[in-house]
């Protein structure tokens, strides 16, 4: 089955849609249209907009504006939930009301924030005085008045600088038990006003952020609280949240090549990716602050106290063409370094190999390491894992080892279609995967590939966040008993295929109001070849290995509203012949993490 009958496959909406007149719809209201089509048309499982589905999306609005309830005061959620139970009419009527109340008083609350951190931190705290602070969310409540706020905001920041200056303490104490005459002691009071200004400087540069916060942001976190009703992985994306998706996904971007952050008003480069543009160009230095772009021989815009995102936009773009970035170098100099943009490559998102040698045996071991199934679904000779795992796979065998590690930890998924052609690496040929529509009977998804390309020892590594793709392997690696598992006592449970609906193609016109960005929706579920389902239980690793994220609630069901977990008929495959006792390597598995400390969590 080709990718893009799997995951990016577009089916126009235009018979649903052509009814209506969107000339003089707001873009917001053109947006929400198009979702409430898609969503009713694509998504795995239908949600009926009533009171149920309205004050669960009122419940995960709030919650995503102000999860920790140091924002709105209580009078401020009494008047929201007037909206409670209307909001599916709101949806249905395109109705905005609600959104601009909670958009504006937001607005209005951060505003506020500056001064009661600025009051907080400009004398030292009382630490003689005992004071309570709630830090758990799900037990705080909404402060009644605006001096209850303020209130807890000095709590919060006297916390914080408790919190470091403690550290500091300790750090000195241990100097002077260890007479470590490099460390230079000071006193208390020093120390004190050295972790408030710290504390100062982390939530100043916060606030700045949280000023850049605007319209289009409040809304993206409306229409996916809307989403987040159906499931977890059904996101409304605005077209830069696309555009980085791709990036992530193919592993490719057009621009200089560097690495942006904004911790305060000034953007600061973190990193020159290695062959990139601008690490051809030579005069771009990490540490660089950037005032001004052009593009070629234009006029430069300043971009101090502009958002990042907007700053990024401005610095990317077309293969060929010139930007001159007006920089401040770490010597105070100013410098206009002109680059010309290429296509770079963000080589840690490949496929990586390397031989181990086991200090026992002697023999080698090919490890690689995948960190996402990759694939450039606009280019067809662009980067696909499935064709870079291969190579690796070819170039270890060289090397004449004994066997090859894949190590799948924290690898969220990606491409459906290079998940099944990894698998067929290991395979002689077969069901990978079955998936099931929201209105079809399950299809199996086969390796269609006779022989195998590696036949001995196989070992997958897994961990809580191994999710998706990386569950489609391990769970097809399992079942056919054709290597061993090997992490978390389970994957992180995500058993949906998601698909984008690009927006701007479900219309025709209306081209001054777009990009409108695209939709990933869920609109299957995939079964393992033995008829169970990944999603919610994840994949259990034959082996357990101890971890920090043992102890964390993280995975597919801790989220809200995920869908449930169900099973149908297996798929017809024959197990591979083991060349190995599992019971025995799980015996003496047991006996060396008992025997090592560095597994005692």
């Amino acid at each position: 089955m080709k990718t893009n009958k799997i995951l990016l496959s577009i089916l126009s909406l235009s018979i649903l849609i052509t009814a209506f007149t969107f000339g003089n719809f707001e873009k917001s209201k053109l947006i929400l249209d198009i979702m409430k089509q898609s969503l009713k048309v694509y998504h795995y499982e239908n949600r009926d907009f009533n009171n149920e589905f309205s004050e669960e999306f009122f419940k995960l609005y709030m919650e995503k504006l102000d999860y920790n309830k140091r924002f709105f005061l209580q009078s401020d959620i009494d008047k929201f939930a007037t909206y409670k139970y209307k909001l599916d009419d709101a949806i249905n009527n395109e109705d905005f009301t609600f959104f601009e109340l909670t958009k504006n008083t937001y607005i209005e609350r951060v505003t506020e924030l500056e001064s009661y951190i600025k009051d907080a931190l400009k004398k030292p705290f009382d630490f003689t005085k005992k004071e309570t602070i709630e830090l758990d969310p799900e037990k705080r409540t909404y402060p009644k008045t605006k001096k209850e706020l303020k209130s807890n905001w000095r709590q919060y920041l006297k916390y914080s600088v408790m919190t470091k200056l403690a550290n500091k303490l300790e750090v000195q104490e241990k100097a002077i038990a260890d007479k470590d005459t490099s460390y230079e002691v000071k006193t208390f009071k020093e120390l004190e006003e050295k972790a408030r200004e710290e504390v100062k400087k982390t939530y100043t540069d916060w606030y700045h952020r949280m000023t850049k916060i605007n319209e289009k942001d409040i809304l993206k976190m409306y229409f996916n609280s809307i989403t987040a009703v159906y499931d977890p992985h059904t996101e409304y994306f605005p077209p830069k949240d696309k555009e980085n998706f791709d990036i992530r996904i193919s592993g490719k971007l057009e621009g200089i090549g560097a690495t942006l952050s904004q911790p305060n008003a000034y953007i600061r480069v973190e990193r020159i990716v290695t062959g990139s543009a601008c690490w051809k160009q030579g005069d771009l230095e990490v540490g660089d602050l950037i005032l001004k772009v052009a593009q070629g021989a234009e006029q430069p815009v300043d971009v101090v106290d502009m958002r990042l995102d907007e700053a990024i936009k401005m610095i990317r773009g077309k293969k060929g063409t010139e930007v001159r970035l007006t920089v401040k170098k770490a010597d105070g100099s100013i410098k206009v370094i002109p680059i010309i943009r290429d296509v770079v490559i963000l080589e840690e998102t490949f496929a990586k190999s390397i031989i181990i040698t086991d200090s026992i045996s002697n023999e080698k071991i090919g490890y690689i390491y995948l960190p996402g199934f990759y694939a450039d679904f606009e280019d067809p000779n662009g980067r696909r894992c499935s064709i870079d795992v291969k190579k690796e796979i070819e170039k270890l065998k060289e090397e004449n080892i004994s066997g090859i590690i894949i190590d799948l930890r924290n690898n969220g998924g990606g491409s459906l279609t290079d998940a099944i052609d990894i698998v067929g690496l290991f395979i002689d040929k077969g069901p990978v995967v079955q998936v099931r529509s929201r209105f079809a009977m399950p299809q199996v998804l086969k390796d269609k590939n006779a022989g195998a390309l590696y036949k001995d020892n196989l070992l997958i590594m897994v961990n809580e966040n191994s999710a998706s793709a990386s569950e489609i392997m391990a769970a097809a690696i399992q079942d056919y008993e054709r290597g061993i598992i090997v992490g978390s006592k389970q994957t992180f449970g995500k058993g949906t295929v998601q698909r984008f609906i690009p927006f701007d193609r479900m219309i025709r016109g209306n081209d001054n109001l777009k990009p409108l960005g695209a939709l990933k929706v869920t609109i299957q579920k995939f079964y393992r070849i033995n008829g169970g389902a990944t999603q919610l239980k994840g994949v259990a690793s034959d082996i357990v290995l101890p971890d920090a994220y043992s102890k964390l609630d993280m995975g597919e069901k801790d989220l809200d509203n995920p869908i449930a977990w169900d099973e149908i008929p297996k798929a017809e495959y024959k197990k591979v012949k083991q060349n190995y006792n599992l019971d025995k390597i799980k015996e003496r598995s047991l006996k060396r993490i008992a025997s090592d400390t560095s597994f005692t969590i």
